[in-house]
C-alpha cells in the first residue's frame, strides 16, 4: 500500500492498527521520472516495505511547452526499513530491465487493473 503525505511530513501517518508510528522517514529514491519511481516503489512493497512517495512539480503555466520534466519524485520509508530497501534497490539495479519489468508486473497485477 503506498500512502503520500502532505509536504514537510517527517512521521508516518497513523497505522491501521490505530498506533502512531514516530520513527523518521529516510528518502531512498529519488527520479524525475514517474515509471522509475513507480517500479522502485512496487520492488518495495512486493518486499513488504510501506512506501511513501512525495513529489515537487512547478506550476503547469511556468513553462507549458517544456519537453524536459518538471516534476521531482522522492520515495521515503520509514528509518528502520531504510537499509533494506536501499539494499533491495541496489540489487535490482544490479540485475537490470528484466528485474524491473517483474517489478512492474507486480504492481499491476496488485491493481487489478490493465495498463491499457
Amino acid at each position: 500500500m503506498s500512502l503520500s503525505i502532505p509536504k514537510g511530513g517527517t512521521n508516518m501517518p497513523d497505522d491501521l492498527e490505530g498506533e502512531p508510528s514516530t520513527e523518521n522517514l529516510v528518502t531512498v529514491f529519488e527520479t524525475n521520472d514517474d515509471s522509475e519511481a513507480m517500479v522502485v516503489r512496487s520492488l518495495l512493497e512486493s518486499s513488504g516495505i510501506e512506501v511513501l512517495l512525495q513529489t515537487t512539480e512547478a506550476p503547469a503555466g511556468v513553462f507549458p511547452f517544456s519537453s524536459m520534466p518538471l516534476g521531482h519524485i522522492r520515495l521515503e520509508v520509514v528509518e528502520s526499513q531504510a537499509e533494506e530497501a536501499l539494499r533491495l534497490i541496489a540489487d535490482s539495479q544490479r540485475r537490470g530491465p528484466e528485474d524491473a519489468d517483474r517489478a512492474e508486473q507486480a504492481m499491476e497485477a496488485s491493481s487489478g487493473g490493465d495498463a491499457a
